[in-house]
């Protein structure tokens, strides 16, 4: 058996898109056949059905209605899969055999422009990734094919550039090079939840200059070879997926990765700058608080500003200069705000006219736009800060585009631009003329009725009009015999009535059609026209676009400022963070009014550079040290901040190590996970950066993360490299006699009241160590069974009568300190080695020389640990007599009584 003529076409054209579920257009429908059939139909809940095609079996198959198909691509497209659109490309009427098919568009995950499926206050980035054949260097580039952005950076391979790229841009589709490193590919896939698609480098490096040329119209001979690479690889893939050029896409803006604050991936997620830890939603998150934008270019501007705070003290300066003007010039602020709203975003708008895909409607809104442009401009004239004032000279007012689209697009123009009434009256004289002879006709038609009706004398009938016969007289059959001989000449036979036509009818329809046809040529042809003046003025559209989304952006900030009583922060370069009554600003939000209390912070890289903070659960420790890291990224994007006054030094990279995480599928426990996130830190964090770390090493042992808690002290401290301000919360009252010990080093803690055996949290950060951590009482908060809690506190009064010597006793170890034993922790220092840092040499080299440190006397040692054995083992063999008794063997099948024989015994040997 052979494919017919139909399903051989289907096949040539599969072949060359085997990545994608290819919709092939028949008639009114998208058909998918055979795998894309059955992928289809599972994921978008389509009734499988069957196509015969030539071979033994039924080809399965589905379809969606073509009119609808937007929605259903769309669906796919998010979903991760790509789309191929494969239309018939020549006409039905002329083609000799079967009609000739291709494809005109391949959807992706990047691609997509659809408003529908595309967020409009967030950007939907393609990114490319190059490393180059020596693993010595990679370029990422990325671009919005919806805005027309196109970003490009290089720098030294470090697989931890590489992830905090990819989490600032959150692209949805990576472009990788082939044959990279497995373990990169996989951690690459584990960060992002992007669509990758993977080309081999003859990809990346083939005819680079000519693309780049081509599509920038710019001298790209200074460009490096790994940035040639990527961005070439990135229009290549552009214009195989989308078939055309995209206009819009006009210039490589080349950033450096150090021009911004560093913030990797699990420092974005633990301060959720723009979605929330735990619903992955906006609210609950800074850019939930400070976004109150009035244009979804705005909106898009301040999330970028959020995720890329600046480093360059000078333009930090420039944003909080133009805040303060507006600050002291509300009224000007809101009328700013005012002349915002009605504007429209330019930027996508401008990505449709590039792709073809505009409409009058859009021409409209962009019309609106413009025209709202020189009021702003006005409204900047007497500005005097240096911002406010670049936008004034440089803002482009557009005005003969806005002349150009109020004097041709109808007010009351369609979605459609094929079917006339887009062109405004007065515009073009042939569209007057034409569009008169179809309103004289329509005219003429609408009194032929009552004429007819007088000379036939029948009240019934009616001149009607359809696509496929054109205009007609009906007559019901009852009134048959009224016709006049030779009046009509009979053109349909329905069941209940004829249609004639005559010949004055006849000539008068050729006429309306015949204008109504070169009417609706002739408007899309000017539109056509009038679309490509408009494209060619499009670099100063996304400039003035551009303009309008800062203003928007300083506007808001000005407002939210106003709002929730923000204040200018001031710069210094001294390493100093001075922060008066600093406040948290989503969290102060959600509580009520005037409880959430304000905290100063002061630290720097001399002798308050690491401080350690301490107290119970719930206290606010961890929201405290947000805060400070908040404040701080807030300053350096150019906000006003939540504090009485405030004083920042320039940090580079924020770090954080908060809560607790794991990734099972990749083989880390949570405190892995804790480890690889220290160690990644250490090795990156500078002089300059600020770090977070909160309970450190609580994931092992009471002694494994003591020693590496108290090591990781050290190395923060003591390496005269980095020597970073640090905000360190730890459970370990041990590490509060670090004072004093380690340059740099302060204690501070949460103060708590006891009231009648319950705690009243302050949430005050207060100087000095706390004196307990007040877990059980934290846990009676939380709801724990009144036995539990009472069953807690026997056995604390317990273990603190009994362990009166334990390392925690700091007078103890100050008497005793000749006597210690170095060897006495063996165990715990090979558990140290093997699971906690094996990544980090130098890291575990301090851990070990830590545990050396806290020289514990082996003889108190063993009482210690012997009294606590003899303690719990008393209990746990109790609980194992009972279980023994409680078990009744007859009810239990062979398996389960094996079961618990198993587990029975290995209790047991615990115990021994």
């Amino acid at each position: 058996m052979a494919l017919t003529p139909m399903m051989r076409q289907y096949f040539e054209i599969k072949e060359n898109y085997k990545d994608c579920i290819v919709f092939f257009r028949l008639g009114d429908f998208y058909e998918m056949f055979f795998e894309d059939a059955e992928t289809a139909a599972r994921e978008l809940e389509l009734v499988l059905t069957g196509r015969d095609c030539g071979l033994e079996n039924r080809a399965p198959m589905c379809g969606v209605p073509f009119h609808a198909s937007n929605s259903y691509i769309g669906r796919l497209v998010a979903k991760g899969y790509k789309v191929a659109i494969c239309e018939q490309v020549e006409d039905p009427k002329i083609a000799k055999g079967i009609v000739k098919r291709d494809v005109v568009k391949v959807v992706t995950p990047g691609t997509y422009m659809d408003a529908s499926f595309i967020e409009e206050n967030k950007n939907n980035y393609i990114m490319s990734i190059f490393v180059d054949d020596e693993n010595r260097g990679f370029s990422i580039s990325v671009t919005d094919i919806s805005t027309g952005e196109f970003l490009a950076t290089e720098t030294s391979f470090e697989e931890s550039l590489i992830f905090d790229e990819i989490s600032k841009f959150n692209p949805k589709e990576i472009i990788l090079l082939e044959g990279l490193n497995g373990e990169l590919i996989k951690n690459i896939k584990t960060v992002s939840v992007a669509l990758v698609t993977e080309k081999d480098r003859e990809y990346f490096e083939k005819n680079n200059e000519k693309i780049l040329i081509s599509q920038f119209k710019e001298d790209v001979c200074t460009f490096s070879n790994n940035i040639k690479s990527s961005s070439a690889a990135l229009v290549k893939y552009i214009l195989e997926t989308q078939k055309i050029s995209l206009s819009n896409i006009n210039n490589i803006d080349l950033y450096n990765i150090k021009d911004f604050m560093t913030i990797d991936l699990s420092s974005r997620r633990n301060l959720e700058l723009t979605e929330s830890l735990r619903e992955k939603v906006k609210k609950g998150s800074l850019l939930w608080i400070l976004d109150k934008t009035q244009t979804s270019m705005g909106s898009r501007t301040l999330r970028r500003w959020i995720e890329e705070p600046l480093i360059n003290k000078e333009k930090i300066k420039e944003r909080h200069d133009a805040i303060e003007e507006l600050h002291e010039d509300i009224f000007l602020n809101d009328n700013l705000r005012e002349a915002l709203k009605d504007i429209y975003d330019i930027e996508r708008i401008l990505g449709k006219i590039s792709s073809k895909n505009v409409n009058a409607k859009d021409l409209l809104a962009l019309k609106t736009s413009i025209y709202k442009i020189p009021n702003i401009k006005n409204m900047l004239k007497n500005c005097s800060s240096n911002l406010l004032n670049k936008y004034y000279e440089n803002i482009d007012e557009l005005k003969d585009i806005c002349e150009l689209l109020n004097s041709s697009i109808a007010e009351d123009a369609g979605l459609t631009i094929k079917e006339g009434d887009i062109i405004k009256d007065g515009y073009n004289n042939l569209v007057d003329e034409l569009r008169l002879a179809k309103k004289n006709g329509k005219d003429w038609i609408s009194t032929l009725e009552n004429k007819e009706r007088e000379v036939t004398g029948i009240k019934s009938l009616k001149v009607g009009y359809n696509k496929v016969f054109g205009y007609y007289i009906e007559i019901s059959k009852a009134n048959y015999s009224s016709i006049p001989e030779g009046r009509y000449i009979r053109k349909q036979t329905l069941s209940n009535a004829e249609r004639f036509i005559t010949q004055e009818l006849k000539e008068m329809e050729e006429k309306i059609l015949g204008a109504s046809d070169k009417l609706s040529i002739l408007e899309y042809e000017l539109f056509v026209e009038i679309r490509d003046i408009v494209e060619k003025e499009i670099n100063r559209l996304k400039e003035t676009s551009r303009i309008v989304a800062e203003i928007d952006c300083i506007t808001n900030l000005t407002y939210v400022s106003l709002e929730n009583n923000f204040v200018k922060p001031s710069l210094n370069n001294d390493g100093i963070i001075d922060i008066q009554n600093g406040r948290h600003p989503v969290v102060e939000k959600v509580i009520p009014n005037g409880e959430f209390i304000p905290n100063n912070t002061l630290v720097n890289n001399k002798e308050d550079q690491l401080l350690i903070i301490t107290g119970p659960n719930m206290a606010g420790k961890s929201t405290y040290m947000r805060q400070v890291a908040i404040i701080t990224l807030m300053c350096q994007m150019g906000s006003f901040v939540p504090a009485d006054s405030c004083n920042i030094s320039i940090v580079d990279k924020i770090f954080t190590r908060i809560g607790a995480s794991d990734d099972l599928a990749g083989g880390k426990s949570t405190f892995m996970v804790e480890m690889w996130e220290v160690s990644n830190i250490l090795k990156n964090a500078t002089s300059n950066s600020l770090i977070l770390l909160d309970e450190v090493g609580r994931g092992t042992s009471t002694y494994d993360g003591l020693s590496i808690a108290w090591a990781v002290i050290e190395y923060i401290c003591k390496n005269k490299n980095l020597k970073c301000k640090t905000l360190f919360a730890t459970h370990y009252h041990e590490l509060t006699k670090l004072e004093g010990q380690i340059e740099g080093v302060k204690n501070y803690s949460v103060d708590v009241k006891e009231v009648d055996n319950t705690i009243i949290f302050l949430r005050k950060i207060v100087r000095g160590g706390a004196d307990q951590s007040y877990g059980i009482e934290v846990a009676k908060l939380a709801g724990l069974p009144k036995g539990v809690i009472n069953r807690a506190k026997e056995l604390l009064k317990d273990l603190e009568k009994n362990n009166h010597h334990t390392i925690s006793n700091s007078t103890l170890i100050k008497e005793e300190k000749k006597d210690f034993c170095i060897n006495c922790n063996k165990k715990e220092v090979e558990i140290v080695k093997e699971q906690a840092l094996k990544e980090d040499t130098v890291l575990k080299e301090a851990a070990v020389e830590t545990i050396k440190e806290l020289k514990v006397n082996k003889k108190i040692v063993e009482v210690i640990n012997n009294e606590k054995q003899l303690d719990f083992n008393s209990i746990a063999k109790e609980n194992l007599i009972n279980e023994l008794a409680n078990s009744n063997i007859l009810e239990l099948n062979p398996m389960e009584a094996m079961n618990k024989l198993y587990n029975l015994v290995k209790i047991a040997k615990g115990l021994i």
